[in-house]
């Protein structure tokens, strides 16, 4: 089995069922069976082969579908690049995978101008759209997506000859500390994961699957994958930047997942519901970042149809742990337990086997474990180690998790990303899920910033409901209330939006960067507050 067999298998089950929604239009299995078999002989016969890079610049569109299938068949790898790379990571990370070519629309012309300089290997480009301004500006070797379907035509029969242990893509980290990594994907792992996936969610051909989220953040890649894997319908839709319209289209396709993020679902819950009819959402799905215990009981009211499913993922092993729906109740601060097919377990310190109660690092054991770092071998070392078994190699995942007695995991914080002020160290996600707790708050991340005195103080910036008087010695008190004293906030900033990057989460790298304020809160006497 190979990733591009869901779409062979799915038209060869359901030639005329509709696979995809985009922009108002229906495409079937077949057409886009067709379309990425004309792709693939069309890249084959510019000299793309087995294991060769092709990239993809695009946003959620049925041409982007089309490409991963198209470049798979091929024996390529793909990569699915964020529309919002700035030119010289996209050149960084198009030279470090060693890619010959690349898909884009004609929207992005004008942001890749001098590619050709920028990316000397690249040996081609395929526009969707009008072809000769990238032929002009970005890349002479440059072929209208019409013209290669052409050149696929009447080409003959595809002959695979990829196993699945070779990769199927590389997914680039996002880079926000250091320069990207390229997390490599087999086949293997990516079908694993997948199986996974649909088997806790139950999906049957009949589900119908909307996806705001990028097809460059595995999250929302993996949307497509599984849809087509089940044989259901996945509705793409470019972002999620007019949530009403997003709700309408929930309606009117009487979708039943939906898979989002917790500044995705801030924003639902600022939103009157009550005028949609949602009663075909089955369930709702969260990664990418803790989801608030706030948040969860407040969705589960606005949806009450649906189940909802908190997870924990990461590019490197896809997804890791969920918490059944009949567990909410229960364990509401838990992301679960593994997922099918797979081992978690937590180790200390002195890496050893850790038990309930103590932090300490998640390790996973699965096939959905990835292959390593392209070209990284001290970071591929450190993130993989030796397992149990001899020879084989368990995922360090770099994320903090505690365990109750029941085996289920809590997610403390990244091990790097732990504050250290006046000596002792602090987890953002603590403070946070302190800050979600007050009503009036809709969103919340915790920063350090530099301070001469605490060696780094603790700044929390914030966004309100409408209509919400909240203010900053408020929201001290309240974190006074119910965190030590060295891990209230010194300082509280109100912001209309919090800044996201192209996953939907919140972009703490922007936030460090903000100015702290001149006159620190506890210089006004809100830091020592008597309680």
């Amino acid at each position: 089995m190979l990733v591009h067999n869901f779409l062979e298998d799915s038209a060869g089950r359901f030639p005329g069922k509709t696979a995809v929604v985009a922009k108002g239009r229906r495409y079937s299995y077949g057409e886009i069976e067709g379309q990425s078999g004309r792709l693939a002989l069309a890249l084959r016969a510019r000299g793309i082969g087995r294991g060769d890079r092709v990239a993809v610049l695009m946003d959620n569109s049925v041409e982007c579908v089309i490409s991963i299938f198209g470049i798979l068949k091929a024996d390529a790898v793909f990569l699915i690049l964020s529309p919002s790379l700035k030119f010289a990571k996209l050149a960084y990370i198009l030279n470090h995978c060693g890619a010959k070519a690349l898909i884009c629309d004609e929207e992005k012309a004008p942001r890749i101008r001098g590619l050709q300089r920028g990316v000397p290997g690249l040996d081609f480009l395929i526009a969707a759209g009008g072809a000769e301004i990238f032929a002009e500006t970005v890349h002479p070797n440059s072929f209208s997506w019409e013209q290669a379907a052409a050149a696929g035509r009447g080409g003959g029969a595809l002959r695979a000859n990829s196993i699945d242990l070779d990769l199927a893509s590389i997914i680039y980290t996002s880079g926000s500390t250091a320069d990207p990594k390229g997390v490599m994907l087999t086949h293997r792992n990516m079908i694993s994961a997948a199986d996974s996936i649909i088997k806790y969610l139950e999906n049957s051909p009949d589900d119908i699957v909307l996806n705001v989220l990028p097809l460059s953040f595995d999250y929302g890649l993996y949307q497509v994958l599984m849809c087509f894997r089940f044989g259901g319908t996945v509705v793409l839709e470019k972002s999620f930047t007019y949530p009403y319209e997003v709700m309408k289209l929930v309606e009117r396709e009487k979708v039943t997942g939906f898979p989002g993020v917790p500044t995705m679902f801030a924003i639902l819950l600022r939103m009157d519901l009550s005028r949609f009819r949602l009663e075909s959402l089955r369930y709702i799905t969260n990664t990418a970042a803790h989801l608030p215990v706030e948040h969860i009981a407040r969705l589960r009211a606005s949806f009450p149809g649906a189940r909802i499913f908190s997870m924990y993922g990461l590019t490197e092993c896809k997804r890791a742990l969920y918490l059944p729906p009949e567990e909410l109740d229960r364990k509401p601060g838990s992301v679960g337990r593994a997922i099918p097919n797979e081992e978690v377990w937590i180790v200390n310190a002195q890496g050893e086997k850790a038990g309930p109660g103590v932090v300490g690092e998640l390790v996973v054991r699965g096939s959905n474990v990835m292959k390593g770092y392209w070209r990284d071998e001290a970071a591929t070392d450190a993130a993989l180690r030796p397992g149990k078994l001899p020879g084989e190699k368990v995922l360090y995942t770099g994320d903090l998790f505690r365990m109750d007695e029941e085996g289920f995991l809590y997610f403390v914080g990244r091990k790097d990303d732990q504050i250290k002020t006046r000596g002792e160290r602090v987890s953002p996600k603590e403070v946070e899920s302190v800050l979600y707790k007050m009503e009036g708050i809709s969103e919340a991340a915790v920063v350090p910033v530099p301070d001469a005195i605490l060696g780094n103080a603790i700044k929390a910036f914030v966004t309100v409901e409408k209509g919400s008087i909240l203010n900053e010695r408020a929201v001290i008190l309240h974190c006074r209330r119910h965190l030590e004293d060295f891990a209230v906030p010194r300082c509280i900033e109100f912001r209309e939006n919090l800044p996201k990057n192209p996953s939907g989460k919140i972009d703490r790298l922007l936030l460090k960067s903000a100015d702290l304020r001149s006159e620190p809160a506890a210089a006004k006497g809100i830091g020592n507050e008597n309680m």
